[in-house]
């Protein structure tokens, strides 16, 4: 007799990215037109070659094997706290962090430290799909704030504030968004900063693609009051800003009640993030600053070389909005699903995007587009084949 599963992990649907992929399988294209995989937002860059030696040097030494403490090791908690006070302007230390095996287990661990099962989480539509499926999983349910017209991955303050309940226990933004690359204005975030404390609910605050953003301003001042630690979690990624995805590591800051919890569930899962990702990490924000910068105007290259090139084209998918990794277009097809869009797609020009559905409902009429998976040139050869799929012919 098959062992019984666990009911709320069945009914969550199965990762999407994996899935797109899985139609091309066993397909091959000619070099003529070869497969543009735009699917999942993993860096078509390494990290840089003196991360990797640094890191190559130090894994000789066995302490690198060892477990770390819960927190993570103290100089990149130090290291990380300055690169915050940098580029929020705030009075941050290292006791504010707890280092994470990615962005992805930060949001776990924000998540099971202040909810419980029927507890419920605000999120803006469209949604970053492994957010949701995290709370499926837990039998927390969250409560979705369709997005205005022409506002994508940007909520309404007045919606999301009509969402609030008894059950509330969470409001969760992601800026730059996940999946629209949108970016969230400072005074928009203060204004639902202002709600979640007026409700006694937490502000979780993903920022994974933050350090995309061109510099010279703060992305929010939420750092900056004096009481942030008794309502705001933040997530951070190192992952993708030094081009090391498969290290995983990432961080949460947090104030000291939701540090404790967290470090409860920490020690559970996963006693500590990877030794050698954390200095390989740390490596990052000692030395490769000139890099990131370079890194920072490569990607918004490809986003405004993109942009370019459909509105050159006067390609009939438009974009909506863009940012960070990702470009969030609406298709011309309004007779046809997304998905049936995104597979015609795939079988006459060889492009593999997501449908817009997987980040929730109502998203049928957008597909979405991972820019940092392909170079400025590429994604010039994405648009001309947008362009010649032709409004009618899919």
């Amino acid at each position: 007799m098959p062992i019984q599963l666990n009911p709320w992990l069945e009914s969550v649907a199965f990762p999407p990215i994996a899935e797109v992929r899985g139609w091309a399988e066993g397909r091959s294209f000619p070099r003529s037109r070869p497969l543009i995989d735009l699917t999942q937002a993993v860096p078509d860059y390494p990290p840089p070659p003196e991360l990797i030696a640094d890191l190559a040097g130090r894994l000789t030494d066995p302490q690198t094997a060892l477990y770390t403490d819960l927190e993570g090791i103290d100089p990149l908690r130090r290291a990380l706290a300055r690169h915050h006070r940098a580029v929020y302007a705030a009075d941050l230390d290292a006791g504010d962090f707890i280092i994470t095996a990615g962005a992805s287990q930060a949001f776990w661990l924000a998540l099971l430290a202040v909810c419980r099962p029927g507890d419920e989480v605000v999120v803006p539509v469209p949604y970053y799909f492994d957010h949701i499926m995290a709370m499926q999983a837990l039998g927390i349910t969250p409560v979705l704030v369709p997005i205005r017209e022409g506002q994508a991955g940007v909520p309404d303050v007045t919606d999301l504030a009509a969402l609030l309940g008894p059950r509330s226990r969470a409001i969760l933004l992601v800026t730059p968004n996940n999946p629209t690359g949108a970016v969230i204005p400072s005074a928009v975030i203060d204004e639902i900063a202002e709600l979640s404390h007026r409700h006694n609910v937490a502000l979780i605050v993903d920022e994974t693609y933050a350090d995309l953003l061109p510099g010279g301003r703060a992305p929010h001042s939420l750092f900056r009051r004096s009481d942030w630690g008794e309502w705001m979690i933040h997530i951070y990624s190192f992952s993708k800003v030094f081009g090391m995805t498969g290290y995983r590591v990432g961080a949460l800051a947090a104030g000291q009640r939701v540090r404790e919890a967290a470090l409860k569930l920490h020690d559970t899962m996963m006693i500590c993030a990877p030794h050698p990702a954390q200095l390989a990490a740390l490596y990052g924000l000692e030395h490769l600053g000139d890099w990131v910068a370079a890194n920072r105007a490569e990607i918004n290259l490809r986003q405004s070389t993109f942009a370019g090139a459909l509105a050159a084209l006067g390609s009939p998918f438009r974009l909506e909005a863009a940012g960070g990794y990702f470009a969030w277009l609406r298709h011309p097809f309004p007779d046809q699903t997304d998905f049936e869009v995104a597979h015609a797609l795939f079988d006459e020009q060889h492009l593999l995007t997501l449908p817009g559905t997987v980040f929730g409902p109502g998203q049928e009429a957008y597909l979405r587009l991972a820019v940092a998976n392909v170079d400025a040139s590429d994604l010039e050869e994405v648009a001309v084949r947008l362009a010649a799929s032709g409004v009618g012919r899919l």
